[in-house]
C-alpha cells in the first residue's frame, strides 16, 4: 500500500484548512450546525450517500443504518457527513428507474466533486441504485466503499415460503387462469414481502450488490446479509470505520475496478443465475472504469461459468435468507475456485482471496459444487443474428427447456398497449409455438427500456395449461422473472433496428445453444422494408427527457449517456474556491 496521505493532501483541507476569508466562511457555517474544529481538524470529511426516501421500500432502513455508518466514521476518526441522493424504487418510479440510473449517477458524481468530500459510503441496494451509485463514484474518483441494503426476509403464505417478484408472477398466472382465488390472492399480497430490504430471490438487486462485492467494492461477505440481521448494523459500522483508512490509504477506485475485477464479477454474476440486467449495468460499470466489456465477453464467461446458486428464478428451492446461512457471496466465491482471480485488491487493501479465507459452505444444496450445478453454464447467454445484430440477451436456466431451439410465427405489438389486449383475450387465435413481439421498448421507446419483456402469458394459452413460450422485445424484465423471453434487442425498433421491420406471421427462429436469433426474411425483404419504414414521434420535447433520448446508448452498450463514458473529453477538474 502506497505512503499514508497527510491532513492537508486531503480534498477537505481545501476548503477548510486555509487562512483566508472563504475558509472562514467554511468553519464558521460549519459551527453553525453545532461542531467545533475538533470534529474536522485533521480529519478525512466522508460522505454518507445515502438513498433513503419514504417511497423507497428496500431502503426503509437506511435512515437507522447512515447511523451506525457514521459511528464507524467517528469511531475511526473521520468526520462523517451525510448526503441524500435519487432514491429510484423500483415499484414506484414510473415509466421505470431505468429512466433515471444515469441522472443518479450525475447527481453521485456531482455532490462528491462539489463538496469537501475525502471519501464515501454509498449506501444502495434497490435494483438501479446500485450501478448508479457505482457509476458516479468511478467517475468522480475519490476512495468508496458499497453498502448494501440486504435482502429482505423470506415471504409466506399459508404455510409456503414465497419469493418477492417471482411468485408474484407466478401466482398472477394462476390468479388470471382463475385456479386461484381473491382472498389467496390479497393473502399471497400480505405475505410477499415482510421486512425491509430489496428482494430475496435473485433478482437484480441481489445481483448487483453481490457483482459489487465481486468487483471488491463491498466488505467480504457484506452482499448477502438481510436487511433485518443485527450483523447489518454491525456491517454498516465496519463500513464507516473502513472508509476512513481508505482515504489515508488514497485506495482509489482504479485500483481496485481493473479487468481482474471484472472479470471476477461477471464470473460471480453467471454462477449466481443473475438477473438479465446484470449485462446492461455490468457493461456501464466497467466502461466507467475505462474497461471496455463487450457483450462478446460476457457470454464467453457464461459458457464456462455454471450456475451453483440454487436460488430462485434460476434455482427452484432457495432465497437469499437460505444463501446467507449456507455461507453466501464468500462461500460461493471459494467454490468457484480457480474460476476467480483471487489477487484482485478490494476495499479492504487486501486481496480477494484473503478476504475469502475460512469461507464454508454449509449447505451444498444451497451452493452447489461446480461438480453437480443447478445449469451447467452461466445464468445468461447473448444472441445474435439478422433481428438482433447487435446482440439479445435470454436466461436460459429460467425457461422451459423446450424452447431452447424453437421456431415459431411472429405475433407483433407495437406497444405494451396493444400486448396487453392480446395477452387479456381468452379468444385470441394463437397457439404455443407464436412468438409474442413487442417493440417500442427500448432505451428511447419505451422511454427508459421498462421492465416489460416478461409479457404475461396470453389467457387463451393459460386456461389449456400453458405456462411458458417465446416472448421477444427490446425491453427489460425484472431479475426476478422467468420464462423463454428474449430481451434488449439491439438496435431497438424505435431507432430503426431490424425489430421495427417484422411482421406478424414472420417465422422466428431461437436457437440458444447456437446463440442465433434470426427471422426468415432475406436481406432484400429487409431493405424494402426499411425504405417504407417511417420513424415515430420524438418521446419528449423539452425536459430531462429530452436530454436523455439525445445521449442515451443502446442496450449492448450499457444505456449510458455517451458524454458520460470515461473517454468523452478531458477530465473534470477539481472545483475552484475563491
Amino acid at each position: 500500500m502506497s505512503q499514508r496521505k497527510s491532513y492537508h493532501e486531503l480534498r477537505s483541507a481545501r476548503w477548510m484548512a486555509p487562512d483566508d476569508f472563504r475558509s472562514f466562511g467554511h468553519r464558521s457555517r460549519t459551527m453553525q450546525m453545532g461542531y467545533g474544529p475538533e470534529d474536522w481538524e485533521g480529519k478525512p470529511i466522508i460522505a454518507v450517500v445515502n438513498t433513503w426516501s419514504e417511497a423507497q421500500q428496500c431502503h426503509v432502513h437506511f435512515k437507522d443504518r447512515a447511523e451506525w455508518v457514521k459511528r464507524g466514521i467517528l469511531q475511526a476518526g473521520g468526520f462523517p457527513m451525510e448526503l441524500p441522493a435519487l432514491s429510484l424504487s423500483e415499484n414506484f418510479v414510473k415509466p421505470t428507474t431505468m429512466l433515471y440510473r444515469n441522472l443518479l449517477a450525475m447527481e453521485v458524481e456531482e455532490l462528491l466533486r462539489s463538496h469537501p468530500i475525502d471519501g464515501a459510503v454509498l449506501m444502495g441496494g434497490c435494483d438501479k441504485t446500485t450501478p448508479g451509485l457505482v457509476m458516479g463514484a468511478v467517475s468522480m474518483g475519490v476512495p468508496f466503499i458499497y453498502l448494501p441494503a440486504g435482502p429482505m426476509l423470506r415471504g409466506n403464505y399459508a404455510g409456503k415460503v414465497l419469493g418477492s417478484g417471482t411468485d408474484g408472477f407466478k401466482y398472477w398466472d394462476e390468479r388470471r387462469a382463475g385456479t386461484i382465488s381473491k382472498e389467496e390472492w390479497k393473502g399471497i399480497e400480505g405475505g410477499i414481502a415482510r421486512s425491509y430490504g430489496h428482494c430475496m430471490t435473485m433478482g437484480t438487486a441481489s445481483t448487483m450488490t453481490a457483482i459489487a462485492e465481486g468487483l471488491g467494492l463491498c466488505l467480504p461477505g457484506a452482499s448477502s446479509i438481510p436487511a433485518a440481521d443485527a450483523n447489518h448494523q454491525r456491517m454498516s459500522a465496519s463500513c464507516g470505520r473502513r472508509i476512513v483508512e481508505m482515504v489515508w490509504e488514497d485506495l482509489t477506485p482504479e485500483k481496485i475496478i481493473t479487468p481482474a475485477a471484472v472479470n471476477n464479477a461477471v464470473t460471480v454474476a453467471m454462477a449466481t443465475g443473475c438477473s438479465t440486467n446484470a449485462i446492461i449495468h455490468l457493461i456501464a460499470m466497467a466502461r466507467r472504469a475505462g474497461i471496455p466489456l463487450e457483450l462478446d465477453d460476457l457470454d464467453r464467461v457464461g459458457r464456462t461459468t455454471p450456475v451453483i446458486a440454487n436460488i430462485r428464478p434460476s434455482g427452484k428451492e432457495y432465497l437469499m435468507e437460505d444463501f446467507y446461512y449456507a455461507g453466501g457471496l464468500r462461500a460461493l466465491m471459494t467454490e468457484l475456485g480457480d474460476k476467480l482471480d483471487h489477487s484482485a485488491l478490494t476495499v479492504t487493501g487486501r486481496s480477494l482471496g484473503e478476504g475469502l479465507e475460512g469461507a464454508v459452505n454449509y449447505n451444498n444444496d444451497v451452493i452447489r459444487p461446480l461438480s453437480d450445478p443447478v445449469y451447467h453454464e452461466g445464468s445468461l447467454a447473448v444472441l445474435k443474428g439478422n433481428l438482433a445484430p447487435d446482440g439479445a440477451v435470454i436466461k436460459p436456466a429460467a425457461c422451459d427447456p423446450k424452447f431452447h431451439v424453437h421456431s415459431g410465427p411472429a405475433l407483433v405489438a407495437n406497444s405494451y398497449k396493444e400486448m396487453k389486449a392480446i395477452i387479456d383475450d381468452p379468444e385470441y387465435p394463437l397457439t404455443p409455438d407464436t412468438v409474442l413481439v413487442l417493440r417500442n421498448a427500448g432505451p428511447q421507446g419505451g422511454p427508459g427500456m421498462p421492465e416489460w419483456g416478461m409479457i404475461p402469458m396470453p389467457k387463451a394459452l393459460l386456461k389449456d395449461g400453458h405456462r411458458d413460450m417465446v416472448r421477444l422485445s427490446d425491453a427489460r424484465m425484472s431479475g426476478t422473472s422467468f420464462g423463454a423471453c428474449v430481451l434488449h434487442i439491439a438496435p431497438e425498433a424505435f431507432v430503426g433496428g431490424p425489430l421495427a421491420l417484422i411482421q406478424t406471421g414472420d417465422i422466428i427462429d431461437l436457437d440458444i445453444p447456437n446463440r442465433t436469433l434470426n427471422v426468415r426474411l432475406d436481406d432484400e425483404e429487409m431493405e424494402r422494408r426499411r425504405a417504407a419504414w417511417k420513424a415515430p414521434a420524438p418521446r419528449y420535447e423539452r425536459g430531462y427527457g429530452w436530454v436523455f433520448a439525445k445521449h442515451i446508448e443502446q442496450a449492448d452498450k450499457g444505456c449510458d449517456f455517451d458524454f458520460l463514458k470515461t473517454e468523452f473529453g478531458g477530465p473534470v477538474p477539481e472545483p475552484e474556491i475563491n
